[in-house]
């Protein structure tokens, strides 16, 4: 890579990196850094399947381990676009959007691939968020997230644009699952360090208009609008798996975690409570069936 190219790409605000023919990585720029968490001398030399950037798709495939979209355009010269979900390397889950395409050599034989990425996460719109949040005292100071008490204002918010412009708006009720075994047997600080890994996957999964709160201890409620039922537990199915596919670091040994959740729509007649108290038995119906499932009661 001649000097001028190198100072370009590793300059755009886009992650870069490329690899040869065997999937290893030669190059990392800094917007790779910054999305990923993962600095140039930790990855390259590494091949991309190496436990690294673990890219994921919308129905939690491994695409690493069976269907890598970059080994395929190594394979076949087609360039790809698709969205996946990366590993950061503090342990959440980050959307991107990537195009790859083939790098040949003068012969137009296929040397390796190009992968250009682009953080599609709400993040600006989060820590905008996170700010007034803080400013009005709304803030859950270790998970970024709302507390209970912004929850409850937003529920009610959300009832009165119901009724009157008649949108439609959904719950997730959320539970870490063996929270107080995880707590019990690697201390507190360890506790606290799964609840701050797993909301930051929810933030940076999160649509802009839609909020993830803090409900209590190991317990978050997501407010979703303008959904139907169908489309509140595909929400709720990716945010499960998501948060399973989360990985926390304590010393040597890497933790991973999952969640329980039951999600259901709001009805004219609901409250607040009414609404919570539905979506808290589903989840504990989750709970019950093994944990690490969600449980929707098909509201229309």
């Amino acid at each position: 890579m001649d000097y001028d190219f190198r100072e370009l790409v590793e300059n755009i605000y886009d992650g870069l990196y490329i690899t040869d023919a065997d999937r290893r990585i030669t190059f990392w720029n800094k917007a790779a850094q910054r999305i990923t968490g993962y600095a140039a001398e930790e990855v390259v030399g590494s091949r991309c399947c190496d436990n690294i950037l673990i890219h994921v798709d919308s129905r939690g495939n491994n695409l690493c381990r069976d269907m890598c979209p970059l080994a395929e355009t190594i394979q076949d010269g087609i360039s790809r676009e698709l969205e996946v979900y990366l590993h950061h390397k503090d342990g959440y889950r980050v959307p991107v959007w990537i195009r790859i395409t083939p790098q040949m050599d003068a012969h137009g034989k296929i040397m390796g691939a190009v992968q250009l990425f682009t953080d599609i996460s709400s993040r600006d719109a989060s820590l905008l968020r996170i700010k007034e949040l803080e400013a009005l005292a709304f803030l859950d100071h270790l998970t970024q997230l709302g507390n209970r008490r912004y929850i409850e204002l937003e529920l009610e918010g959300r009832f009165a644009e119901m009724n009157r412009y008649g949108l439609s708006f959904g719950i997730l009720f959320m539970d870490i699952d063996l929270f107080k075994t995880i707590n019990d047997t690697h201390g507190h600080d360890v506790g606290d360090k799964v609840l701050m890994t797993v909301s930051r996957t929810m933030i940076h999964t999160a649509r802009p208009f839609d909020l993830f709160g803090r409900w209590g201890g190991d317990e978050f409620i997501a407010i979703i609008r303008n959904v139907d039922s169908s489309t509140l537990s595909e929400v709720g199915e990716r945010v499960r798996f998501l948060v399973e596919k989360t990985q926390v670091q304590t010393g040597d040994k890497t933790l991973t975690v999952t969640m329980s959740l039951g999600a259901t729509m709001a009805g004219a007649t609901d409250t607040g409570e009414s609404l919570i108290k539905r979506a808290d038995t589903l989840m504990y119906r989750s709970k019950e069936n093994g944990r690490n499932r969600l449980t929707t009661d098909r509201r229309s």
